[in-house]
């Protein structure tokens, strides 16, 4: 059985590595970005943001270890790396997980020409395919709705700091 794993070992290796790659791209544009004279806003519950989703990958990786791929939900999920590199490719050095406030001008190209929150709809969607990869529909049910209940409540904040009235 072990040989029919690979490709499980292998996509959660990936789902690990990216997303710690991703803290510490974060740290460094953030810590940059602050140290050019933006600001911070809503890190109260930026811990809450991490924990969930360290919660979403241990859930994934427990539940998923001995599970088969779904290899078209993973084809789904390599589409939305796709659009997670474009998200990236346009934010660049302004690309980070903390809601950072800059004098700037809000990038307007890219995805963010037809969607107001792509990174947002990345997440949701990443939150359900990922775990379904694995067919792990209860870890893709429970954390939507804790993802959606984070978001209503980001995306506020955010918006609030960015067109403030």
């Amino acid at each position: 059985m072990a040989d029919t794993l690979w490709p499980t070992d292998l996509f959660l290796a990936f789902l690990i590595v990216q997303r710690l790659t991703e803290l510490v791209i974060a740290r460094r544009n953030t810590a940059r970005l602050l140290a050019d004279g933006a600001r911070e806003v809503g890190a109260r519950h930026y811990p809450i943001i991490v924990a969930m989703h360290a919660a979403w990958v241990a859930a994934i990786v427990l539940a998923g270890w001995d599970e088969l791929v779904r290899w078209l939900w993973l084809g789904l999920y390599a589409l939305l790396q796709a659009f997670r590199f474009w998200i990236l490719g346009t934010l660049g050095p302004r690309w980070t997980t903390r809601i950072i406030v800059t004098d700037t001008p809000l990038v307007a190209a890219g995805p963010f020409r037809y969607l107001r929150h792509p990174n947002y709809t990345l997440v949701v969607a990443e939150i359900i395919v990922a775990p379904m990869v694995l067919g792990l529909w209860w870890v893709a049910a429970l954390f939507t709705v804790l993802n959606a209940l984070m978001l209503r409540h980001r995306i506020g904040v955010e918006d609030a700091a960015l067109h403030p009235v």
